[in-house]
């Protein structure tokens, strides 16, 4: 019998090292994909930042190139949410500003 109940313990024990490196093996994967996914994305922020930096100068040129005639004319096309983003209904939340810096 107590042959039986050591083997059976022996037993327990294998199958609990196996299920701990199982799991261990699922973090490591899961660890490395989400790494992987935060430098996709901190690339990604990067060129949009780039991006937006571009159509802002862009933006400033042009606005002082046109005319004020040209400027009331574009203006007055606008939805009022473009022109006044502070007076948007409620339940529309405003854009949120980031720095250049990452929390990652």
């Amino acid at each position: 019998l107590s042959l039986s109940s050591s083997a059976s313990g022996a037993s327990v024990v294998a199958i609990d090292n196996k299920i701990e490196q199982a799991m261990d093996l699922v973090k490591n994967h899961l660890m490395y994909a989400v790494r992987e996914e935060v430098e996709v994305l901190k690339e990604q922020i990067k060129e949009l930042l780039e991006k937006n930096s571009q159509l802002e100068r862009e933006n400033s040129l042009l606005k002082t190139l046109a005319s004020p005639e040209q400027l009331e004319k574009f203006q007055s096309r606008l939805p009022a949410e473009v022109l006044c983003p502070e007076k948007q209904s409620p339940g529309v939340a405003a854009p949120a500003q980031h720095s250049g810096g990452s929390a990652v």
